[in-house]
């Protein structure tokens, strides 16, 4: 039988647990995928501690890659045989072969392999959404300086990067010189060690004392208040992660005296709604990833059985860029 990685109760890594399952033929709109290899992201972490909740017990994982084994009735954009990527929900990836809903699925190029692709769909896709689709009400031109936390993480590398490409100057924070040295080379136009470093008076020296025009922030509840202090009037907060934990209630109206602020809590899974969606940002990724303007950097690999010892490597901050599991 097929394995998976499964919790059947909320907690720490050692809820993680290797298991067989039974894996049944799609149904209409759905696919059944054998995976190569499965990303590891932070959401994962959110839905293992029941952060995000979720029906138990629950086979983790958002994204992967592998070959399409079988098409259930409606499925008309896949072939079976095809090399095939995703991030999507349901969770579902740590595992060897899944059913799942199909119209987040879509054909992979054949210049990018299944490491790549695992390690890329849902950190590339985020990154897309942020760069592209969320932008302050003034929008971003070339030169224009943004902030992006978790800068040396698997988004952060990725965002680094295709904020160059854009024209963008990306001041990246992370937790030690060398997390700062890895988005620096990168991409990033400065970068700030938030252990050594006030972050606030940094980005206002950077930017002249005029602050920046957009916050990127997936760390929440350690950055949340210093990130308002560092845009400029009418500047844009946008939230997309909790890895500190979440963000404390707020009061709008603090948003006032700091500038006419906007505010945003954003999710990729709103972007990838509709399959038609999905697929220009994907293949938006894979032009940016083609092109050479952006490398997927890949600093982890763990057996799909070790995925706890993953877990355990991401909460404690010792991973940097993208980490897969393997089947």
């Amino acid at each position: 039988m097929p394995r998976a990685i499964q919790i059947a109760a909320y907690g720490g890594p050692e809820q993680l647990q290797l298991v067989d399952v039974a894996v049944g033929a799609p149904g209409p709109g759905e696919i059944r995928i054998r995976h190569q290899a499965c990303g590891l992201n932070f959401i994962d972490v959110y839905q293992r501690t029941g952060l995000y909740a979720n029906p138990l017990p629950l086979t983790l994982g958002m994204e992967g890659a592998g070959f399409v084994e079988a098409l259930g009735e409606g499925v008309t954009h896949l072939s079976v045989g095809d090399r095939a990527a995703y991030a999507s929900q349901p969770p579902g990836a740590y595992c060897e072969v899944r059913v799942m809903p199909a119209k987040c699925v879509v054909r992979l190029p054949d210049a990018i392999d299944f490491d790549t692709a695992a390690g890329m769909m849902l950190k590339g896709l985020t990154a897309q959404y942020l760069l592209k689709k969320t932008r302050p009400v003034e929008g971003l031109q070339p030169g224009d300086f943004v902030l992006f936390h978790a800068a040396a993480g698997g988004v952060g590398l990725i965002a680094c990067q295709w904020a160059r490409a854009l024209g963008l100057q990306l001041i990246g924070t992370a937790g030690s010189a060398a997390k700062c040295a890895l988005a620096l080379e990168h991409g990033a136009a400065f970068a700030i060690d938030y252990s050594q470093e006030d972050f606030v008076g940094r980005v206002k020296e950077i930017t002249g004392g005029k602050g920046v025009k957009v916050v990127y922030d997936s760390v929440g509840k350690d950055t949340f208040d210093k990130s308002l202090d560092c845009l400029r009037p009418f500047g844009l907060m946008a939230s997309f992660g909790n890895a500190s934990g979440p963000v404390p209630p707020f009061a709008p109206g603090a948003l006032g005296p700091k500038g006419s602020l906007y505010l945003t809590r954003q999710t990729l899974f709103s972007h990838i709604a509709t399959r038609e969606s999905t697929q220009a940002m994907a293949d938006d990724l894979f032009d940016v990833v083609g092109s050479g303007a952006v490398k997927i950097c890949i600093d982890q690999r763990f057996p799909l059985a070790q995925a706890a010892e993953a877990h355990r490597a991401l909460e404690a901050r010792k991973t940097t860029g993208s980490t897969i599991l393997l089947p």
